[in-house]
């Protein structure tokens, strides 16, 4: 990782501390053992109910942002919402493996709006880095299993998924240049949550009569991936460019594989060794220094 000025050291230890964080999802909705919108809601559900209450006591006085500010934070909630239930339905109709593979085609996407939307000159080593995520990302996945199942409605939900999250993180680099980390939260999951409810509602999904494991599961998703987790990386995208996390973002599921060893005894792959070291490979390069530079006007 390139070396940080003081002022952006405090984003890059805040992000390696998110994508950590946030690498105990999977492990947590697996002890949940719920369905995935179920435990999608309630996961932003909870980070909303320990998040606006906070916010509105501290800006009681100040109100709600601009329309401007208000409708990025208002397009990242509903496309990060939305993002959960097309997320959590295509692994329903098609394999995982393919599933998390097109969904984590997201940083191409972020690239690119970056590119043309902020001007963003992205230079090879950028793209370079990419490619050597994505090839660990597939390499923890495993060609065998991209090969022995047809391209079926999932895997168009999974790259939907992409397009989405993609916008989740561009939407969040806008709205963090101009509103503080707190505001942009608990207004974001609170948007997140009123997105998911309805959608689970209306599949006909179970709310309620979960085991004691089940809810301590939820409020540990709610409390440490949602609200600490993705804090600190929406602090980090304050200052740090979308496409820049959402590559680092890929170290996710790295996280998830350690932590599956040690926590769930699942025995690591070659595959998942060498991808993961992929993975960490290309998100070095991506944050090296010379990858990313603005575009001079």
């Amino acid at each position: 990782m390139q070396k940080s000025n003081p002022s952006t050291l405090p984003a890059y230890l805040a992000l390696i501390a998110g994508v950590f964080i946030i690498g105990t999802s999977a492990i947590l909705v697996k002890f949940a053992n719920l369905p995935g919108l179920v435990s999608g809601f309630y996961r932003v559900g909870i980070a909303t109910a320990v998040l606006l209450p906070i916010w509105l006591y501290k800006n009681r006085d100040e109100g709600i942002p601009s329309w401007h500010n208000l409708k990025f934070i208002l397009l990242g909630g509903i496309l990060f919402g939305t993002d959960v239930a097309f997320w959590n339905t295509s692994i329903l109709l098609t394999t995982a493996a393919k599933s998390t593979l097109l969904a984590n085609n997201s940083p191409i996407w972020v690239g690119l709006g970056a590119a043309f939307l902020f001007k963003e000159k992205l230079s090879p080593k950028y793209w370079s880095g990419l490619a050597l995520a994505l090839l660990g990302m597939a390499t923890i996945v495993g060609v065998d299993s991209w090969r022995t199942s047809e391209f079926n409605i999932g895997d168009m939900m999974a790259i939907g998924t992409s397009f989405l999250y993609a916008g989740v993180m561009l939407s969040t680099q806008k709205a963090r240049t101009r509103v503080d980390t707190l505001t942009f939260s608990a207004l974001y999951t609170a948007t997140a949550a009123l997105t998911l409810l309805p959608v689970a509602l209306l599949t006909g999904q179970e709310m309620s009569g979960f085991s004691s494991q089940s809810w301590w599961s939820l409020l540990a998703l709610g409390l440490g991936p949602q609200v600490v987790g993705w804090m600190l990386i929406n602090y980090a995208l304050g200052h740090l460019r979308a496409s820049h996390v959402s590559v680092s973002l890929l170290g996710q599921p790295v996280v998830t594989a350690i932590l599956g060893f040690f926590i769930l005894g699942e025995m690591l792959t070659v595959n998942q060794m060498l991808g993961g070291m992929l993975v960490l490979g290309g998100i070095y390069l991506v944050n090296q220094k010379s990858a990313l530079k603005r575009k001079q006007a």
